[in-house]
């Protein structure tokens, strides 16, 4: 039987939790769904990357002496070791915070190749970091499990975690939901593969943008020489960044997303201050972590115009449907990068969008072997 994501909720605020921080994971998705919709704004935050959240919660310990929940996907953990080892750690301040990660590529269940390794080793970085590791899973007694988990946390004082596997909760349908639009990310991203030139690199971000990227070019009868970043998300334009410094003859297009151009967003001056002529950088606004549920993001309430400009972007457009995705993209093209084209689009993808057919080290030739023609 599943887990209802309220059980979870009331269980941890039964003990104290006072604040809910984290970047969203697809295995979670129900669980912050639910917390979304049933904490106050005040006690819950949609962190730009999960050292951030870590730091968050830090802060909010040392402010209250409670506890705050820091939710994640397993892929996240490296974002959260230097602040889990050099601050919350029993040997340092001894921060006590409860760690809830989604598993994927959890060992013996089929999952994509970016999570495979990930899934293999949570378990032991858990062990290697001392952070004692409770599992959560469908039919699990959630009382148990997390009184477990808060014994640890009362015991030590520093962190714990659950590892969540995967179909752990039941479906909850989110009652916030961002704001919606008509144009889509897949109608920009074949607006944008008209407009590029057979000779453009093409970088594009982890999850549904790399994906339809890959659809659109068989749609096209196109060989596939786009570098899809299906993993490591926040460093497209990193990765993007250093392509275009190794092919400066290049045209080089970075497909980004909102959320992922937050959750690593000082790349932007570094591209910034080195002012590299060829690189148009793309973000997909949609104001939402889309591939793991739809959760907003701040990218919809920001100035990403001033950030930009103020990063050392040469130039900046905005777009909100075809026509002046065209025009901004005329533009922006026929003057010195580094510059930046923020597309508004609403949230939504076809349900029988495919996963990439190609391995990531077929994927990785690909690319190489267009970027050196």
């Amino acid at each position: 039987m599943t887990v209802r994501p309220e059980v979870l909720f009331e269980a941890l605020r039964e003990r104290g939790i006072g604040l809910f921080v984290g970047v969203p994971d697809s295995l979670l998705k129900s669980f912050c769904a639910y917390v979304a919709d049933h904490a106050r704004a005040d006690e819950h935050i949609i962190a730009a990357n999960e050292g951030n959240a870590v730091g968050i919660a830090v802060g909010y310990h040392l402010a209250t002496g409670r506890t705050g929940a820091v939710y994640l996907q397993n892929s996240g953990l490296g974002n959260t070791i230097n602040p889990l080892t050099s601050l919350a750690d029993r040997e340092v301040y001894c921060v006590p915070l409860l760690l809830i990660i989604g598993w994927r590529g959890e060992p013996g269940k089929k999952d994509e190749p970016q999570h495979v390794k990930q899934g293999r080793i949570s378990r032991d970085q858990l062990e290697l970091l001392g952070i004692p590791c409770f599992i959560l899973e469908a039919g699990s007694d959630v009382v148990a499990v997390v009184e477990g988990a808060f014994g640890s946390l009362a015991s030590t004082g520093a962190p714990a975690a659950l590892l969540v596997r995967d179909k752990t909760f039941s479906h909850y349908a989110p009652v916030r939901r961002p704001q919606q639009s008509r144009f889509l990310r897949e109608e920009a991203l074949r607006e944008i593969l008209q407009l590029t030139r057979r000779d453009d690199l093409v970088v594009s971000t982890t999850g549904k943008t790399s994906r339809e990227l890959f659809e659109l070019r068989r749609q096209r009868n196109e060989s596939q020489r786009d570098f899809l970043t299906v993993g490591g998300m926040g460093h497209t334009s990193s990765i993007a960044l250093g392509v275009a410094l190794g092919a400066p003859n290049r045209r080089i297009v970075c497909l980004d997303g909102d959320g992922s151009m937050l959750m690593h967003m000082g790349s932007l001056p570094i591209i910034g201050d080195l002012k590299p002529k060829n690189l148009l950088h793309v973000v997909l606004n949609n104001g939402a972590h889309e591939s793991v549920g739809g959760q907003p993001t701040v990218a919809g309430g920001i100035d990403i115009e001033s950030i930009a400009r103020a990063s050392g972007y040469r130039d900046y457009a905005v777009a909100v449907d075809p026509a002046t995705l065209r025009m901004a993209w005329e533009r922006l093209a026929g003057g010195p990068g580094p510059a930046m084209l923020e597309v508004k689009i609403g949230v939504g993808s076809r349900d029988d969008l495919a996963r990439p057919g190609r391995t990531p080290a077929e994927n990785k030739r690909a690319f190489m072997e267009a970027a050196r023609a």
